[in-house]
């Protein structure tokens, strides 16, 4: 009999993904996002508010009359040209009968009086008319809009390389050559994950509002300007108009509400001995604040973010976590600059964003080279002796050793703005890119680490991707290295917070005091990590992490806190603490049905309605995420878990193998099955399923541990053990596989086996 503990593998979902851009008819400044539920009884207003007046949007056109200098420099930016409607003068592609073919469906271009169309598979995979509403960027591709109902816009997934035709552009291509991406895929240019509306449209358009609808499934997004405007950076200019109209008008800064001055009142000076300029003003980071509104990979989790408005307030971004990062920090999947920045000394130093990039053209301020002489004298750096090149070779550019470049979208090339400096040697030990390598991709790690120390000395210091690699793979000194680097001030702030979201696997007394003390922490990208991970937390120890949470400033961080609360009683609290808790957790609702649109929302509203008692709204929210998105395995597996508390198994069974047919990566529904199965007494066949997610691809070490288990209360404890075993190599400092396996081996008498595990977990 398999003896194990049968509770199903929950998930608790939180958005990672980018949003960008947008579409519709002028709006009112002021808005209202409608989140009521029978429930929470949510009515929040999301807008940001300056006074009982807010100001509004006028248009670029009327900031031209003034600015005419800057407009000029906009005009051809790629913020002007972030969105347009669909017509000759802003249509790059070949819409002369031109065809593509992927995966067997040929597409054609072509235009009907002028209307710009495309022939190709709609969403039941057979060919239709589709005409172009918009197009979608300019340079080095240009992807193009089409409207279905539902108030949608989708991507095209063909789009077309608007590069010269030497540099291999001036043609159709495909965002995913090397997938069979049909219409079933959510990846399909029909699918929820190229709809405009959530992933991409609020960052190319001025003033966008998503303004979803849960109840009938409807999008009415609109936006102020079709494309990134005056207003975007500069915030509603009502109020500046006014200024000018009547200067006795005591409007501070002009009217508007945030000073984008940072590179006028820098005061930088040079260090000619050691040839870099330094900073003698404390740099406000407004700018970037900003700027990261769009360049950073995040979730917007409230509405109504303006130039001003706090980036914590209305997003929650990405940390530095694989795949969307190296585990060292450097760019992995599309980022946006914003979590590589933050890494930086640049940053540290006090350089914003506009010390390197005009901010109404967006090019840079100089050559490349050029552009860092502003504050790297050339005569120390570019010399041979520092960059070991040729003089005006490739090897000898500043950017080709600190900027590494990364294609996305098959042709654009993106650079990290960590500005790091290549580490051969880390490469080699944590299995990461580096400059040297990727242009001497004939040579070995080894080899660069060699030519490196010939003419400098080795890192006096540890670099902090050893910490989070630790943390990452489990060894058994993570808690110490993420604890070390947590409390080492002059790290970055956002690597320190993403050694906090890797701590909680490691729990000890001294960790959870180190928590303690992240929570009161002054540094908001550690509050708001420790928010990101708590529902990982084990639930006695959450309130004294998550209480002192809920009175963050930041919004996102305190209704992350408050909905990792949720599951808990709060009826011995104080109740200025009830209070507090009450009002984040609307927000966390309100959030979540801002994203209602997206399946991870629905599964999180449904487990927030769960942990309320509301049992039926808790499954139309799952079901509701199932049918919008049959690809997506946590909803199965939260609505599985729960028929199991229902005393529902068989539902829970045929809702799993239900999943089977239709998520692509398995293993969690594969260990969930493997569960019920067990809970009803059906042990040959849970086995199975144990063995297919122990042994995936995107295996966890939970499901190797109940596999070793499994096998064990069969009588197979030699199998058991390899199993094990071979999952400590996986998960080296995985805690319930070391128990496991010191408990296997002193059942078999093997003492001395069963000693070195104790050994290594005692260690740990």
């Amino acid at each position: 009999m398999i003896n194990i503990d049968s509770s199903t593998y929950r998930f608790h979902i939180l958005l990672s993904v980018l949003v960008l851009t947008a579409c519709g008819t002028d709006i009112s400044s002021i808005r209202k996002v409608d989140t009521s539920s029978s429930e929470f009884n949510v009515e929040t207003n999301l807008a940001y508010e300056t006074s009982s007046k807010p100001p509004t949007y006028v248009g670029s056109n009327l900031c031209a009359k003034c600015h005419q200098k800057e407009n000029t420099a906009w005009q051809s930016s790629h913020h002007a040209l972030a969105m347009l409607e669909a017509s000759d003068s802003s249509i790059l592609g070949n819409f002369n009968d031109s065809t593509f073919t992927y995966e067997g469906v040929t597409s054609t271009f072509f235009k009907k009086g002028e209307i710009y169309y495309v022939k190709t598979d709609g969403i039941d995979g057979k060919l239709q008319e589709f005409p172009i509403a918009y197009t979608f960027g300019v340079e080095p591709l240009q992807q193009y809009l089409i409207e279905i109902p539902g108030g949608r816009l989708q991507a095209l997934s063909i789009v077309w390389d608007t590069r010269a035709k030497s540099k291999g552009g001036q043609r159709w291509f495909h965002l995913y050559p090397n997938e069979n991406i049909i219409h079933t895929d959510s990846l399909h240019w029909m699918g929820i994950n190229q709809n405009w509306n959530f992933m991409c449209a609020d960052c190319h358009s001025t003033n966008l509002q998503k303004n979803y609808d849960l109840k009938t499934d409807i999008f009415n997004t609109t936006w102020s300007e079709i494309n990134i405007g005056c207003e975007s950076c500069h915030g509603p200019a009502s109020r500046h108009l006014e200024w000018v109209q009547n200067k006795q008008k005591k409007y501070g800064d002009f009217g508007f509400s945030i000073k984008l001055n940072q590179v006028r009142t820098a005061n930088w000076d040079m260090d000619f001995e050691k040839g870099i300029a330094k900073n003698r003003v404390t740099t406000k980071h407004q700018e970037l604040q900003t700027c990261a509104q769009c360049h950073s990979r995040r979730t917007t989790f409230f509405p109504g973010a303006e130039a001003g408005s706090q980036f914590l307030d209305h997003y929650n971004p990405a940390l530095l976590q694989p795949p969307l990062y190296h585990i060292d920090g450097q760019i992995n999947e599309e980022v946006y600059v914003y979590g590589s920045f933050l890494q930086s000394k640049m940053y540290a130093a006090g350089v914003t964003c506009s010390n390197c990039h005009e901010p109404h053209s967006l090019q840079l301020r100089g050559s490349t080279d050029g552009v860092c002489a502003q504050c790297h004298l050339p005569e120390k750096f570019a010399q041979t002796e520092h960059h070991l090149h040729p003089v005006n070779s490739s090897g000898a550019k500043c950017v080709n050793c600190h900027m590494p470049a990364q294609n996305y979208m098959q042709v654009d090339s993106r650079r990290d703005h960590s500005f790091r400096v290549p580490r051969p040697d880390l490469s080699e030990k944590l299995k990461t890119p580096n400059a040297c390598i990727s242009c001497h991709k004939d040579k070995t790690n080894q080899w660069a680490t060699v030519a490196l120390r010939k003419s400098f000395s080795a890192p006096s210091k540890t670099h902090y991707g050893e910490a989070l690699f630790a943390g990452l793979h489990r060894e058994i000194n993570a808690e110490s290295k993420l604890s070390e680097l947590i409390t080492d001030l002059n790290q970055p702030a956002i690597v320190r917070a993403t050694a906090v979201t890797l701590l909680p696997q490691y729990l000890s007394r001294d960790s959870v005091h180190l928590l303690q003390s992240v929570a009161q922490s002054d540094e908001p990208l550690l509050s708001l990590a420790l928010a990101q991970s708590l529902d990982r937390v084990p639930e006695q120890l959450r309130p004294a992490l998550g209480i002192p949470l809920l009175f963050e400033k930041e919004r996102v961080t305190r209704s992350l806190a408050a909905n990792a609360l949720a599951s808990l009683p709060t009826d011995s609290y104080p109740s200025s603490i009830q209070n507090q808790h009450v009002q984040a957790l609307k927000e966390y609702a309100a959030s979540e049905l801002f994203n209602s649109d997206r399946p991870e929302s629905l599964v999180n509203l449904g487990e927030l309605h769960r942990h309320r008692g509301n049992i039926q709204q808790a499954e139309a929210f799952y079901r509701r995420a199932i049918n919008k998105a049959p690809y997506y395995a946590p909803a199965y597996i939260n609505l599985a878990d729960l028929y199991r508390e229902q005393g529902r198994e068989k539902d829970a069974e045929q809702l799993l193998r239900r999943g089977l047919i239709f998520v692509e990566s398995k293993a969690s529904i594969q260990h969930s099955l493997g569960l019920s199965l067990v809970r009803q007494n059906r042990h040959s066949e849970a086995m199975s399923y144990f063995k297919e997610s122990a042994e995936a691809s995107d295996t966890h070490s939970r499901f190797i541990y109940v596999y070793g288990i499994a096998l064990n209360s069969t009588g197979k404890n030699e199998r058991a053990l390899e199993v094990l075993e071979n999952g400590l190599d996986l998960y080296p400092g995985s805690p319930e596989i070391l128990r496991a396996l010191v408990s296997i081996n002193k059942e078999s008498g093997n003492s001395s086996m069963e000693k070195k595990y104790q050994s290594i977990l005692l260690d740990k």
